[in-house]
């Protein structure tokens, strides 16, 4: 299976992952009634991790010393990225958090070019964000947007850490090791927020929700970051948002406004 991933032009695989992310972050909503946001994270990288080792069966025996704070940096990035971007989904809406956790990414980009232009466009994503958010109304979730600028420096850090454990790991042993201390990492807020509300049908639902997302997408951006370079990837990832108006439009019934469609437009430009 894996062999027939690496087959596809990089860039279709890192495009069908953003859209797995996409609709495995509208449906986890779904869960968040019963086990808080920080809960379904928890689950859905806890799951993840389960799936991952019964089908990978990473070697253990392949970790060398120097190979280890890689590994626990972006499990560490991974966790917080998931939670702290499934609780801005509590608060503002899919595509407005995506657009701002996108202003990560496209820093990565922005700092590995060696062109000084570069940095006037994050200054225009944040513009785009500005335009979503809309403060001059008054009423700005902040909390929101605080968790999905968490979000954003989480997804910087697992975009240089994942090209990194690629490069030292094949297929997809390094996320397999990786997704544990990701789980633990999102245990601290998410476990205590879930208990009590667990049941074999939010069980059920939450391995659906770890094949969406992280199984399936990390695996197809691991095998993408091995062929293409991070600056390359960063800037793929600028179509994210407007993936994500598109979920959240058809699955969640968010219906975007002219502003709102402006706002993703400056991110995508940038």
């Amino acid at each position: 299976m894996l062999n027939a991933l690496e087959k596809p032009p990089a860039w279709t695989l890192a495009v069908v992952a953003m859209i797995s992310i996409q609709m495995g972050s509208a449906l986890s909503i779904s869960l968040f009634d019963d086990i808080g946001p920080a809960g379904t994270a928890w689950l859905r990288l806890a799951l993840g991790a389960l799936l991952l080792w019964v089908i990978v069966r990473p070697r253990l025996r392949a970790i060398r010393k120097r190979d280890v704070p890689g590994l626990l940096g972006l499990g560490v990035a991974t966790g917080v990225m998931t939670s702290a971007f499934l609780t801005a989904l509590n608060y503002i809406p899919l595509g407005t958090t995506v657009a701002i956790e996108f202003l990560g990414p496209l820093g990565v980009a922005a700092a590995s070019s060696k062109r000084l232009r570069a940095v006037v466009w994050p200054l225009l994503a944040l513009a785009g964000v500005v335009v979503l958010t809309e403060p001059w109304t008054g009423e700005v979730q902040w909390l929101g947007v605080g968790f999905a600028a968490i979000a954003a420096m989480g997804w910087a850090s697992y975009i240089v850490l994942t090209q990194h454990v690629a490069d030292r790991f094949s297929g997809i042993q390094g996320l397999a090791l990786a997704t544990p201390v990701a789980a633990g990492t999102a245990a601290f807020v998410g476990l205590p927020q879930a208990w009590g509300g667990i049941t074999w049908s939010v069980i059920a639902w939450g391995l659906l929700l770890a094949v969406l997302t992280p199984v399936f997408p990390f695996a197809l951006e691991m095998l993408a970051l091995k062929r293409m370079n991070k600056h390359a990837f960063g800037t793929l990832m600028a179509i994210e948002p407007a993936i994500a108006a598109t979920v959240g439009f058809v699955v969640l019934t968010q219906v975007p406004d002219a502003l709102y469609l402006v706002g993703v437009t400056l991110v995508i430009i940038a």
